[in-house]
């Protein structure tokens, strides 16, 4: 009987030990499509092999050696045919890139359809492995299975080296981490009017002249918020200023046998590169050089954008046909991007050649002269075996049935579905969603990480010809790797599983968790990554009594220094350790920190303790408010009102109206009825520069040029009617919100009701 009680006891145990265990699930980024973790174990050690079942995994074969030697200080040797790890190839069984990744105790196999699903998988392993830089680790891996493909076979990321220029190390970086994160497109942006990064021997002005410059408005203001911001990441790198005749130039470029290295390393991690030669604008670096290129002697810029190329002529054509030769030789792969946005065409309008050039081929207007330029290049890329890839200009004025659209204007939200319906291939790269470039707040990730790339009204055959998704980093203020770095991490993180993950694997919350045990691993590469956001106050914050800061943790192992006079935030200020209670008006800054100790974004806070402002005696006797607009051509909203009025407006909201485009100033003005007596908080959403008034009292400064950026302001006020105004300015489509926010947190619209006239 005490043995049956006892065996009884044991089994009960047992079970009970079996339901409690829990399977850590690993945080792969992007999410696998199948992962199913069994219970055994396999350790990795050294003296193990890599075996290799066909001579094209030979490349990722020493790329994994590599990894595995150069982070876990372990040596494995390669051979053929099975290993303790193996790799071979399955073409029938899986999808392009697709792959299956078998941990079991007694090794690792690794099948994929092709080269890139083989790279894909060992992305995978190395997420499975722990962090490097730990001598301790624990190299034993539990038995897992992974099938896996992605949703898109487009997976960018374009770096613009023409406003900053970043060396060929610099660049294997970025390589390494998009591969880390399975991103397998690099679109190079290798010239501009600020700089022509990419030797051709047969113009050697292109880079002789056109790689240097003297210190230009984004250099200085760079310079200038390196000092302000407190921030030595806006530094430009002394690396890449020289002294030419007491002169200071800045720049560099890469000769040709930077860029076949460059390719290799690449081609290795499973990354092909699209160059890009913007044509016929963006062209001034290579008219410095050679000023035949253009319709008038006259070159710089014009009313929005810079002097382009003279398509009139035969010798531009022939030099532009000329240099893509040379691009042919040095890029092996499918496609080349030719550009073609934001062409200033005034000269081409009084040029005789460009005139009689039209004339000629029967083009009524000058967006018909730029088609017929891109479809002229087009026919010598196709001659070349190469496709062409243009920025979404190209579809004005006709195109190609082969071309492929770089959608980028996000203010034209038809052109995927437009350039799907006529049978053209599209990547999705809006700059509302995928401009790296544009600053980042609390909203920005999840933004990123819900955005859908396909149309719901679109075929399933239109939607095969939306290819997949792109960040875009432009540089005007990236001036170093460290920035580049800021701007780039954890987004792209949220941008790989975008283009990896189908609709049904994604899942914000636990999204969010993986990112968060990613920032150890980014801080073992060395990557100056984003800290996620200081949250729990807004940029102006209104109290009559007493206030009460109290901030979420970030993530573990960040800090988060502050001061009140002023000063900026350093190592050894203040730390936040828990809420701080206010009871006077006081300024605040804070400023997060690294675990290896660098800083992290200021974020600047007032508390002013206030009285409501008083209601006004008025009486509107319409619904709305009224918008006035002005060609303001300057960057401060308070010298909106000095410009030339156009016309003014009857709005329901407070917005762009529907009139207005162009160079656009607005100056919106009416009455806020405020239902009862309290503090209310506004946000303020533009690109560009806004203010908000109430009263007559500055609420919200959005001020100056910038990407769409949102500010939060207080204001405490008594029941009754209120004056307000919202001054803002654009150029070339930008956007304007105002929302309130409730006690929840959550962005309401202003009720058309409150608003008066």
């Amino acid at each position: 009987m005490k043995t049956k009680l006892l065996i009884c006891c044991v089994t009960i145990l047992l079970l009970s030990v079996s339901c409690h265990r829990k399977t850590t699930i690993p945080a792969i980024i992007p999410e696998p499509t199948e992962m199913v973790v069994g219970t055994g174990t396999y350790s990795l050690k050294s003296g193990k092999t890599i075996g290799i079942k066909t001579s094209e995994l030979t490349p990722a074969a020493e790329y994994l050696q590599q990894i595995l030697s150069t982070d876990y200080a372990l040596n494995f040797t390669l051979q053929e045919g099975t290993g303790d790890i193996t790799l071979s190839i399955d073409t029938t069984g899986l999808s392009n890139e697709g792959y299956r990744l078998e941990v079991t105790s007694k090794g690792i196999a690794i099948t994929a359809h092709d080269y890139k699903g083989t790279i894909a998988a060992l992305q995978s392993l190395r997420q499975l492995l722990p962090v490097p830089g730990d001598e301790n680790a624990d190299l034993s891996l539990s038995e897992i299975t992974i099938q896996d493909a992605p949703r898109f076979e487009w997976r960018g990321i374009m770096l613009d080296v023409s406003r900053h220029f970043y060396d060929k190390e610099e660049i294997k970086r970025l390589l390494d981490l998009m591969a880390f994160y399975k991103l397998n497109k690099f679109h190079w942006h290798l010239t501009d009017d600020q700089g022509w990064r990419v030797e051709i021997k047969q113009y050697p002005e292109l880079t002789g002249k056109g790689a240097w410059r003297h210190f230009n408005s984004h250099d200085k203001t760079c310079m200038k918020l390196a000092e302000t911001e407190n921030n030595p990441d806006y530094n430009l790198p002394k690396d890449k200023l020289r002294i030419v005749e007491g002169d200071t130039l800045y720049g560099g470029y890469y000769t040709q046998e930077d860029i076949r290295e460059i390719v290799a390393y690449a081609a290795q991690r499973g990354i092909d590169i699209i160059p890009e030669i913007d044509m016929p604008g963006h062209f001034l670096a290579a008219i410095e050089g050679y000023p035949y290129l253009t319709c008038f002697k006259e070159r710089g810029w014009g009313a929005t954008f810079s002097t382009p190329i003279c398509p009139g002529k035969d010798a531009t054509l022939d030099f532009c046909r000329n240099v893509y030769n040379e691009i042919f030789q040095l890029f092996p792969y499918q496609y080349v991007h030719l550009g073609a946005d934001e062409v200033e065409k005034t000269n081409w309008k009084k040029c005789p050649a460009c005139q009689k050039r039209m004339k000629q081929l029967g083009l009524k207007t000058e967006e018909e002269l730029q088609a017929w330029f891109v479809k002229e290049m087009e026919k010598h890329f196709n001659a070349n075996g190469r496709q062409l890839i243009g920025w979404d200009e190209i579809l004005e004025g006709g195109i190609s049935p082969t071309a492929t659209i770089a959608w980028w204007r996000g203010w034209i939200p038809d052109v995927a579905e437009k350039g799907a319906k006529q049978g053209n291939q599209v990547i999705q790269c809006p700059n509302s969603v995928f401009y790296f470039d544009y600053g980042q707040d609390s909203k920005t990730l999840p933004s990123l990480y819900h955005y859908n790339p396909v149309p719901e009204n679109l075929t399933e055959e239109q939607q095969s010809l939306l290819k997949g998704v792109q960040a875009n980093i432009w540089c005007e203020w990236i001036p170093s790797e460290a920035r580049m770095q800021y701007m780039l991490t954890p987004r792209l993180l949220a941008l790989s599983e975008v283009g990896w993950c189908t609709t049904d694997k994604k899942n914000w919350g636990r999204f969010r968790n993986k990112m968060i045990a990613h920032l150890p691993r980014l801080d073992a590469m060395n990557i100056n990554y984003r800290i996620p956001d200081i949250e729990g106050f807004y940029t102006k914050n209104v109290f009559t009594d007493q206030a009460i800061i109290e901030i979420p943790e970030i993530a573990p192992g960040i800090s988060i220094a502050y001061t009140t006079d002023g000063s900026f935030p350093s190592a050894n200020s203040p730390r936040y350790t828990g809420p701080i209670t206010v009871t006077e008006s006081t300024d605040f800054i804070f400023r997060t920190i690294r675990p290896n100790g660098t800083m992290g974004d200021m974020v600047k806070t007032s508390y002013i303790k206030s009285k409501p402002l008083p209601a006004q005696k008025a009486t509107p006797t319409e619904n709305g408010v009224t918008a006035s607009w002005y060609h303001f051509l300057g960057t401060r909203c308070a010298e909106i009102e000095s410009a030339e009025l156009k016309g003014s407006f009857k709005m329901d909201r407070i917005g762009i109206p529907k009139e207005v485009h162009g160079v656009i100033g607005l100056s919106i003005n009416g009455y806020l009825e405020v239902p009862k007596t309290g503090i209310y908080t506004f946000a303020l959403l533009s690109d560009d520069g806004s203010m908000l008034y109430i009263d007559g009292e500055e609420i919200i400064n959005n001020d100056g040029e910038h990407s769409p950026k949102e500010i939060i302001g207080q204001v405490a006020l008594e029941q009754g009617l209120h004056t307000i105004k919202v001054l803002y300015f654009d150029r070339n489509g930008g956007s304007l919100q105002l929302q309130m926010i409730d006690e929840s947190g959550k962005h309401i619209p202003i009720d058309t009701k409150l608003l008066k006239r």
